[in-house]
């Protein structure tokens, strides 16, 4: 019997107490937001002494998923002289309605983030605020903190602020079918045709995401293009696939406009003299084994490590082998290992290593109130220091909830891949005894993992993993899966 999207449901969970993540909202949460009865709107800014702008006329729209509705930021571009354009991200005020100490804000604090599993999404806040009261929704008016930026011809941003305004979401856009139409393989989506003057924001704001991308990359930014995947359930709810999912231009063109406001974000409080919590990557430990990789490859990269010299080698090996290049990433992702956060004093250097596989120095998460909490404390601060307020939290509970919001996304992140292996493991148990190709995505006292490439799924090597390590290429075979725990043991051929 096939396994439904309520089954893995359960799985999710049973996982997710395991790892000490809360699946539901408690009473006192669910009762807090039933009483709310309307999004955040101007008078929800007496809270503060901070003037509130009324942006509702300029031409927001909203990229993301096909289905998301938890839409956490908007942007809309205004072209100036000599090339330059100012570039506005508004992102959703959540703590307008999500007061700190609030039963809805403890239970935020505790998961720290949203859960996206095979199974559907455990929200970090409830879907009544998430999806509708604290989304920047179509046609929905929101209060919003905007990130003003304005970039130059070269891609530098050169100047910038933020401030609260009242915005008006004019289109609610999806990532493929933008991407479809950027790149001349679709005609214009119907929600971007219908507004007027769309079109040329959309085509100028793609410009500029690509100029300041150009910028990172030059300093260093690694591109890398893992392959992620979804399950796809069929009409009675039974789990039919997975799917990968590809990167394309509308996601480039947020994930870079986002990396900006993120680096504003935490400039803007350390020049405030406020402290801030950093979302940082280390330089690799494993630098030498993704040394041993480049050579294996006939490239040379330096002793140390050096992110330029990193995203060169990668540039050029997208270009001499395209359809190799995700498994190259997916090893160089592995050995990178995962970021962390850490509390920043302002006027202080103490993260001057900053965040290594997007070559900045200054960054925060801040763009994703309804989906993170670091992102919701930075806004926190930024309201307070937008107002001239002092900080609403010292830095003993600002050092507490970066380590615990770390800890969290970890236990996040492995009860995401355990879903996804519980929904491979069904999808592979018809298939034991089966040979595949896969690259070893893990290699420690632990044990040692694989991900085979079709279906594009992970698992372990429970015979013959001595001599492995991240980056090789290997056949194994499978010979055992167990869904209700997300096992996929392979033996080595």
């Amino acid at each position: 019997m096939k396994p439904t999207q309520h089954d893995l449901r359960d799985i999710a969970r049973r996982v997710m107490i395991e790892r000490g993540l809360q699946p539901e909202f408690p009473a006192a949460a669910i009762a807090e937001t039933s009483a709310l009865k309307e999004g955040a709107q101007t008078k929800d800014a007496h809270n503060t002494a901070a003037p509130v702008r009324d942006m509702r006329d300029r031409l927001w729209c909203s990229i993301d998923n096909d289905d998301s509705r938890d839409l956490d930021q908007l942007s809309v571009c205004e072209p100036l002289a000599n090339g330059a354009v100012k570039i506005f991200v508004a992102i959703a005020d959540v703590d307008s309605l999500v007061k700190p100490g609030s039963a809805i804000d403890d239970h935020a604090r505790w998961n720290t983030t949203s859960v996206y599993t095979a199974a559907g999404i455990f929200p970090m806040l409830p879907e009544k605020l998430s999806t509708d009261l604290t989304s920047l929704g179509e046609n929905d008016e929101r209060l919003a903190m905007v990130v003003e930026m304005t970039v130059q011809a070269d891609g530098a941003v050169s100047a910038s602020d933020i401030y609260r305004a009242l915005v008006l979401n004019k289109s609610k856009l999806a990532y493929d079918s933008v991407a479809a139409w950027l790149d001349g393989t679709a005609p214009a989506p119907p929600r971007l045709a219908a507004v007027a003057g769309m079109d040329e924001q959309i085509r100028t704001q793609d410009r500029v995401a690509q100029t300041m991308k150009k910028r990172r990359q030059a300093r260093g930014a690694l591109d890398l293009d893992t392959l992620q995947t979804h399950a796809v359930f069929g009409g009675s709810g039974e789990l039919s696939d997975l799917k990968q999912d590809t990167k394309n231009r509308a996601k480039t063109l947020i994930e870079d406009f986002m990396i900006a406001a993120n680096g504003v974000g935490a400039q803007f409080l350390d020049a405030k003299g406020y402290p801030s919590i950093r979302r940082v990557l280390h330089v690799p430990k494993r630098w030498d084994r993704i040394v041993d990789i480049a050579s294996q490859l006939g490239e040379k990269l330096p002793a140390e490590p050096n992110a330029l010299a990193l995203e060169q080698f990668l540039n050029r090996r997208r270009d001499a082998d395209p359809v190799r290049f995700p498994d190259l990433s997916l090893s160089i992702v592995k050995l990178l290992g995962s970021g962390e956060y850490a509390i920043q004093r302002p006027g202080t250097n103490l993260l001057a290593e900053g965040h290594f596989g997007l070559a900045v120095r200054d960054y925060t998460h801040s763009t994703a109130p309804n989906r993170r909490f670091p992102d919701l404390t930075t806004q926190r601060l930024v309201k307070a220091a937008v107002a001239g307020e002092k900080p609403p939290t010292d830095d003993s509970d600002l050092r507490a909830t970066a380590k615990h919001c770390t800890e969290q996304e970890d236990n996040a992140a492995k009860v995401e891949r355990q879903v996804q292996k519980s929904a491979a493991a069904f999808l592979l148990a018809s298939r034991l005894g089966e040979r595949f190709d896969g690259i070893v995505t893990g290699a420690s006292d632990k044990g040692t993992w694989v991900r085979i490439f079709k279906p594009s799924v992970e698992g372990m090597v429970v015979q013959g993993a001595a001599g492995l390590d991240v980056g090789d290429h290997v056949q194994v075979e499978l010979v055992r899966t167990d869904v209700q725990h997300g096992y996929i043991d392979f033996r080595r051929r």
